[in-house]
């Protein structure tokens, strides 16, 4: 549609919407509000629901899988996006698109695809539910999740892992996991950390990186207990103001520290936490390199963090990752996958740096 054939009133409401979602991007990071958000997949303008049901009908029936098509419609459009595709081709076929996705792809593409048809939050729920499903636990994937995700986002995970699976997500960690582990999973699964507040209170910086300091490296053994409470509860940009204190105490910085204190899981997730609370893209860039060091990716772990980072901040973890390794994640996916799959995290990853 050229654009003199808009009516005033739909160019007011188009303009309404683009300034609507450009504040939505804008969110100021104080007390109680979201944290501003870089996706790289956002909402496709001049979006047709029941043309894309139909290309994606056409796509999945043709002999062999048009995967191209359903790879270049289902990336390109936001979540609520393919939820209305979803619906429409529903009406259409009289057939669950996700079924049909479920029959006509394979391997890595099928994971990517149908993770791209939850939530984020229902995708988060999802994979925490698989590292505790079944025997033993994928604490490494456990560790991701529960570590690297906001309150807020921990909040929304437990309400849809309920809906999901009629279990409570404190439950299932509880049964999964023992001793210290467990304590600290719990406490942040609890989602008592408190707000940021725009009053910066220097007393309590203070206490909080001399009880750091005296739990841990001043003492015979380690008090959990209290780095737990300290790092479930705080906020981030009171903690980060910790841990520069800190140091003011300590010989060693805080991941010194958690190295020569505690082993094993505990000594992961305290990591992990450190990591997120200091600079959380760079942390899931980290992850991302690791993933793909070796001749072939790590899929599993590539997958979770593009799929599940692509609507809220994969922009600018993929800037962390150019710094971290002077290489792009666009060039880093396309030497490390191939196929398919390479195409769609490709798509997902919304252009080379």
């Amino acid at each position: 549609m050229t654009s003199d054939k808009f009516s005033d009133e739909e160019r007011r409401d188009f303009t309404m919407a683009l300034v609507s979602e450009f504040l939505g991007q804008l969110t100021l990071n104080f007390g109680g509000e979201s944290e501003p958000k870089f996706p790289t997949v956002v909402t496709a303008r001049d979006f047709d629901p029941a043309k894309d049901a139909a290309r994606i009908e056409t796509a999945v029936k043709t002999k062999g899988v048009d995967e191209l098509t359903i790879i270049d419609i289902l990336t390109r459009r936001s979540y609520s996006q393919r939820r209305e595709i979803a619906f429409e081709y529903e009406k259409r076929s009289k057939k669950d698109m996700i079924t049909a996705l479920k029959g006509a792809l394979s391997g890595s593409l099928e994971a990517v695809i149908l993770g791209l048809m939850k939530s984020t939050a229902q995708y988060d729920a999802s994979e925490i539910k698989g590292s505790i499903k079944g025997l033993g636990t994928d604490e490494e994937t456990l560790i991701e999740m529960v570590c690297s995700r906001s309150a807020e986002e921990l909040v929304e995970i437990k309400r849809v892992y309920k809906e999901l699976f009629k279990k409570e997500l404190e439950k299932d960690v509880a049964g999964d996991t023992s001793g210290d582990f467990r304590s600290l999973l719990l406490a942040l699964v609890q989602a008592k950390r408190d707000e940021p507040s725009n009053i910066v209170d220097y007393e309590k910086i203070d206490q909080d990186a001399r009880a750091l300091y005296e739990a841990g490296v001043k003492r015979k053994g380690t008090d959990v207990a209290t780095w737990i409470t300290i790092m479930s509860e705080r906020s981030v940009p009171h903690l980060q103001k910790v841990f520069d204190r800190y140091k003011s105490y300590s010989p060693y910085d805080m991941q010194e520290s958690i190295r020569k204190e505690v082993k094993g899981d505990l000594e992961k997730s305290f990591l992990t936490l450190v990591e997120c609370f200091e600079n959380k893209q760079q942390y899931f860039a980290n992850r991302l390199s690791e993933a793909m060091k070796g001749k072939s990716a790590k899929e599993k772990v590539v997958t979770r963090i593009v799929v599940s980072r692509c609507e809220v901040d994969l922009m600018k973890i993929r800037t962390e990752f150019k710094k971290l390794n002077q290489k792009s994640l666009y060039q880093t996916i396309t030497e490390h996958t191939k196929g398919d799959y390479q195409k769609v995290l490709l798509s997902l990853c919304g252009g080379d740096d």
